[in-house]
């Protein structure tokens, strides 16, 4: 893997290319004793991630099955390796003066940051301003998109962040503690999603993380759950993957947003990951 030099911009690279090196990547990341951050687990996924946001024409829907068990293999081990990155970085962070102007030193800080303004830019064409409630699925330790989107964007904007792991929550909050003012709009719910029903109805705007259904019959459930509860003219931003990238993160089609109003899809081409799709559930 250390051969591949290549530029995002420039290169596209053929699928049974990109296949092989995925292929040499996860054996390599399988054999891992541990997925905890260190030299040869921070190189790994850094090869993982460049490779992944190549330009690609790869159509994941015709891959064999012996493909299409790789990259859910690698998908899973991608998301415990960024849950114990972050759970890392929060225990650490949590320990410095002021956890919240030092999130620049999270290693994918700069991603969160483009994501996030490009996020609220949809949701401004979309004509979501100032929403008074917005809940976040899938929070995790280090819960990047809402601070930064209550910091930058939706400055009076209350946040619900939902969470199974009590102890993501709980470095969490720990980070968010720091900034009384943050505190004050930013709360950690430790529950499933799918146990969460009429409090659903609450939130002007969902947001669902990437690694909320890790593959698509979950990801349907959860979809059709959250549509059932949440309000309706209420907007769900959804994140997605397209293409290579989709090795990274499970992929949500337009076919699986039953119910929803479609309003808009977006396709990053820079070092941004993930897909961006915003809906709405209509007025009966």
């Amino acid at each position: 893997m250390a051969s591949l030099q290549v530029s995002n911009s420039e290169t596209q690279l053929p699928p049974d290319l990109l296949i092989s090196h995925l292929m040499q990547l996860h054996g390599s990341i399988s054999k891992l004793e541990s997925l905890r951050p260190s030299k040869q687990v921070n190189t790994l996924f850094t090869q993982l991630v460049k490779l992944c946001t190549l330009p690609s024409n790869i159509d994941i829907k015709v891959l064999p099955k012996e493909v299409q068990f790789m990259r859910e293999s690698l998908i899973n081990l991608a998301g415990q390796a960024e849950c114990l990155l972050e759970q890392e970085f929060s225990t650490f962070l949590a320990k410095t003066q002021n956890p919240i102007n030092n999130l620049n030193l999270f290693p994918y800080h700069g991603n969160y940051v483009k994501l996030a303004n490009l996020e609220h830019k949809i949701l401004v064409e979309n004509g979501v301003v100032c929403p008074k409630k917005v809940a976040f699925v899938g929070s995790g330790p280090m819960p990047l998109t809402s601070i930064i989107m209550a910091t930058h964007h939706l400055k009076s904007t209350h946040f619900d962040n939902f969470d199974i792991d009590e102890k993501a929550n709980s470095l969490a909050r720990k980070m968010v503690g720091s900034d009384v003012e943050l505190e004050k709009r930013m709360k950690f719910v430790t529950q499933d999603v799918m146990e969460v029903r009429e409090r659903l109805g609450e939130y002007d705007c969902v947001f669902l993380a990437a690694l909320v259904g890790m593959n698509i019959e979950e990801k349907v459930k959860i979809l059709g759950h959250i549509r059932k509860y949440m309000k309706e003219g209420g907007f769900l931003l959804i994140r997605s993957a397209k293409g290579a990238r989709a090795f990274l993160y499970p992929i949500v089609e337009e076919h699986d947003l039953v119910g929803f109003e479609v309003l808009s899809i977006f396709h990053p081409t820079n070092d941004v990951i993930n897909s961006v799709v915003l809906v709405r559930k209509p007025f009966l």
